[in-house]
């Protein structure tokens, strides 16, 4: 469909605003405003309603609402002051008043269209925030090319990736165009402007089946992570959820790190909000100061130039915890910004489980382990497939003596996200699983590997330093001791019991003497 008003026209199919038949060069979400209020050119759309369509019902600032409204106005002649196209009903929202003549896009010529500002509409830019396609599966091999699982399995990818907020999933009755032949990346971004694309494949050979995933950049036709999955046919239905939890694990772990890449090869001056919370990201996970400090002027950025922008404050509140927990800075002050952060995340947008993640952590810093429980569930709640979430959870209930709630919650941390950047946490707090159990020789193994996890900081040695020393083995549990000396000088078994303050009275003496033992 193609609305025409004035010089305008707005085509829905190709996502474009053209005048005279030339494109204008809009953003996404004013072109989504447009389209919003000229297909409900009849009334009068509120303020909640374009809030709800175009943000995804996310909290946002009414700054945020006035810059897209005055971004859509000034892209089709109009101003605040005509207001000669888009008028303001004061106290509940904006009319599209001018003449509207709807065409069908089937019936017009397709001939090349012409450019304005050097923007070609088949070559529009993709949403600068993370945009997904999630394509019907392609059957191979089997009598029926029609199985059921190819459109089933999808569906259901497309419904648990929603759930991820800070990613804009296209809705099937888009994505399942793609259907039949393999589809190239560069068709996808033309035809749904999106920057990544899920696709599958589903293989049967006799009793046995297997599924390809795999998740492409559509800018740079690279892929960005894959995996196959392989079971009987009859079993197919037992491993859908395996299938749906690693797909939106990658995605939740591997999207992020491409943005931070891509990120990372622009010129600051370049960068939009989004990208420059994910080049915070970028720094954030490599836990130490220099980059912390960094990764906090980039959030901060981040939400200097997009206010209503939940997750740049989780992210602030992360490096927040980060200077509490390794004492980069003054403690005090770094734990009650680490839970105002959280908090304002919270208020932008009450949905995010990394928002309630932070919370949950906050309270660890104010040795409140039982009050971070039902924020750190609520996140997974709200991402069942949040790795960080059940890893925390699970941090917590080692701490509070809870041995098997918590081997639960890191094994499924460590199956859903093999390669998180706070992997050496988890291995971490396997190990204390096992010393609150007196399983001395365990704890070590699973304290050594988290020790040389990438990313382990001087306290995740300190584990590997008391495990080792409770296991008997001296040589290893100096050398650990030493290495935490040169890389953080000024911690001590202070230090460590506030981090991690063990309910157990045993485990917490025990540990005490070791750490004492080894001179810290």
């Amino acid at each position: 469909m193609i609305f025409r008003f004035g010089h305008f026209e707005l085509d829905i199919d190709r996502m474009v605003l053209r005048e005279d038949g030339l494109a204008v060069a809009v953003e996404p979400q004013v072109f989504a405003l447009l389209r919003l209020l000229v297909e409900n050119r009849s009334r009068v759309v509120t303020r909640d309603e374009i809030i709800d369509r175009i943000w995804n019902g996310r909290i946002v600032s009414d700054s945020a609402l006035s810059s897209r409204v005055k971004s859509a106005r000034q892209a089709i002649g109009d101003d605040g002051q005509a207001q000669a196209l888009i008028r303001t009903v004061h106290g509940i929202g904006f009319a599209f008043v001018a003449e509207v003549v709807p065409e069908s896009s089937v019936s017009l010529a397709r001939a090349e269209p012409a450019v304005r500002d050097g923007v070609d509409p088949e070559e529009t830019p993709p949403p600068s925030r993370p945009t997904l396609a999630v394509l019907p599966f392609r059957v191979v091999g089997a009598a029926q090319p029609d199985l059921p699982i190819a459109d089933a399995l999808p569906q259901d990818l497309i419904t648990g990736l929603s759930r991820l907020r800070w990613l804009l999933v296209i809705a099937r009755g888009s994505s399942f165009q793609f259907r039949g032949a393999e589809t190239s990346l560069e068709a996808v971004r033309r035809k749904l402007n999106v920057r990544y694309c899920l696709s599958g494949v589903v293989e049967v050979w006799g009793p046995a089946l297997s599924v390809s995933v795999e998740l492409g950049d559509t800018q740079t036709g690279g892929v960005v992570w894959s995996e196959r999955f392989r079971a009987e046919v009859g079993a197919i239905h037992e491993i859908r959820d395996q299938i749906i939890a690693a797909v939106t694990s990658a995605v939740e772990v591997r999207i992020p790190l491409n943005e931070a890449q891509l990120a990372l090869s622009k010129p600051p001056e370049n960068l939009d909000a989004w990208s420059t919370y994910h080049l915070g990201l970028h720094h954030m996970y490599r836990f130490n100061k220099a980059d912390n400090d960094i990764a906090t002027g980039l959030f901060e950025r981040a939400a200097a130039m997009e206010p209503g922008f939940a997750r740049a404050y989780a992210g602030l509140s992360f490096t927040h915890f980060q200077n509490a927990f390794l004492r980069y800075s003054d403690a005090p002050g770094a734990r009650k910004l680490a839970r105002l952060f959280a908090s304002q995340c919270l208020e932008r947008d009450p949905l995010d489980p990394f928002g309630h993640f932070t919370m949950g952590r906050a309270h660890w810093l104010n040795d409140d382990l039982e009050a971070s429980l039902p924020w750190l569930e609520r996140a997974n709640a709200l991402n069942p497939n949040y790795a960080q979430a059940r890893y925390s959870r699970g941090w917590a209930e080692a701490l509070l003596g809870n041995a098997k709630a918590s081997r639960i919650n890191i094994d499924a941390a460590l199956t859903l996200s093999p390669l998180d950047p706070l992997v050496y946490g988890m291995l971490g707090v396997r190990a204390m699983s096992h010393l609150g159990l007196e399983d001395r020789a365990e704890a070590a193994v699973w304290a050594e590997q988290a020790a040389k996890a990438p990313g382990a900081h001087a306290l995740i040695e300190m584990i590997a330093a008391a495990a080792h020393g409770l296991n008997g083995n001296s040589g290893k549990a100096r050398a650990w001791a030493d290495s935490v000396r040169a890389r953080a000088p000024h911690l001590d078994r202070a230090d460590f019991l506030r981090a991690f303050p063990f309910r157990d009275p045993p485990t917490r003496a025990q540990v005490t003497q070791i750490l004492e033992r080894l001179g810290f």
